[in-house]
């Protein structure tokens, strides 16, 4: 009897984990803001901010991410439609330059997904 209950508590656990990190909605809806020469995006708290990010159809750009959070999950930012990673240094700013790209909706993350954006190209 003890070990069904010592499994259903684990599931229950890993059923919340799972929700809290992947399936729970957004703490926020932000609007999407646009780049603009020096558009700095702050990862901390689990979140980018802006995490909403509007760019030109056909343009490339430079976005300068600002790493707060010294946790390994914010050590990277994937763009994997677009094949662009790039490493990001605590306390300091790193360009990520994003080549010219069709228009459409583009998910950037760590390597863990629990950080999340979108980049949207107009």
């Amino acid at each position: 009897m003890l070990d069904i209950l010592v499994n259903l508590l684990g599931l229950g656990l890993i059923a919340g984990i799972v929700w809290w990190f992947w399936l729970a909605p957004k703490r926020h809806q932000s609007k999407a803001v646009e780049a603009q020469d020096k558009l700095r995006i702050v990862a901390r708290d689990g979140v980018y901010e802006p995490d909403r990010i509007r760019i030109k159809a056909g343009e490339a750009v430079t976005l300068h991410f600002y790493r707060q959070d010294p946790t390994p999950c914010a050590e990277w930012v994937l763009f994997p439609d677009l094949e662009v990673s790039a490493q990001l240094a605590v306390n300091e700013e790193t360009p990520v330059k994003i080549p010219a790209t069709e228009s459409g909706e583009y998910p950037f993350h760590c390597q863990m997904q629990m950080y999340r954006g979108t980049l949207l190209v107009e």
